[in-house]
């Protein structure tokens, strides 16, 4: 009985996948029509930047605080402790920043936009759109794909700001004799590009499309009511954060290509 559960979750998991790249090309052709509601769309960036800004730089102060703590001691013990600064910078930009946001974001806003379009369809709401003549991918996707693929590139570059901040409090306050701020600073501007703040930015742009798209998604194919809206809410959630890690690890080799020049 369970074997028979498990195949038809994973059945029905890959059909809702399906439809997500359905729904994709949608947005894009609606999106080229011109076809966005302009207020929809500012209530739903209010939702997704300022909103989640709390709990993203929290997260990204207390990621560079402890990153910070764990490298430090080790470097300084091979006498490397004026590059500190630029791996925590390298390590917030490639990775940590972009990667931890969008789990927030997924968590909290892909979570939301799976309930709330999940609870609009069992209860028939969104069958009433289209009595009223009015398009959901219109009206209720594309201001949250929108909202998404702006406001965490923001939220990212914010991220690396506080996280920075964060590892260098950590390092003052606790390695101030071997390692002071403009040692800390000076390293950051060394090894940190452009083109990591570009990558990082690009990152922020496909992982927020692909949280507002599976979260809306798997709200739109709700099905069995409370039960069904409380099922998608957690599946959009987990196969958000799946699609999060797999796209991650594709634009990173795809970036940062190469083995290096080490000359040891």
């Amino acid at each position: 009985m369970s074997k028979t559960t498990s195949v038809s979750s994973l059945g029905l998991w890959l059909q809702r996948l399906l439809a997500a790249t359905f729904l994709t090309g949608q947005v894009l052709i609606h999106l080229l029509k011109g076809k966005i509601n302009r207020r929809n769309t500012l209530e739903q960036m209010a939702t997704v930047g300022p909103e989640s800004l709390m709990i993203a730089m929290l997260t990204a102060t207390v990621i560079g605080m402890v990153f910070t703590i764990q490298t430090a001691r080790e470097f300084l013990n091979f006498g490397a402790g004026s590059a500190v600064g630029g791996v925590l910078a390298l390590a917030l930009t490639r990775e940590l920043a972009p990667v931890m946001t969008a789990v927030i974001l997924a968590g909290r806003v892909g979570s939301a936009f799976a309930a709330e379009l999940g609870t609009m369809r069992v209860t028939e709401q969104i069958d009433a759109l289209y009595m009223l003549k009015t398009d959901p991918i219109d009206y209720l996707v594309i201001p949250r794909v929108i909202a998404c693929f702006l406001m965490l590139p923001i939220l990212t570059i914010l991220a690396i700001i506080f996280g920075l901040s964060g590892g260098m409090l950590v390092t003052i306050t606790f390695y101030g004799n071997s390692i002071t701020q403009s040692m800390f600073l000076d390293s950051a501007s060394d090894l940190l590009k452009g083109w990591d703040l570009c990558a990082a930015v690009l990152k922020a742009f496909c992982f927020g499309t692909l949280i507002a798209i599976i979260g809306c998604n798997w709200g739109l194919t709700t099905t069995g009511g409370a039960k069904g809206v409380g099922q998608s809410t957690t599946t959009a959630v987990v196969t958000a954060l799946l699609a999060i890690f797999i796209t991650n690890f594709f634009l990173t080799w795809l970036m940062f290509p190469g083995t290096g020049t080490s000359t040891l």
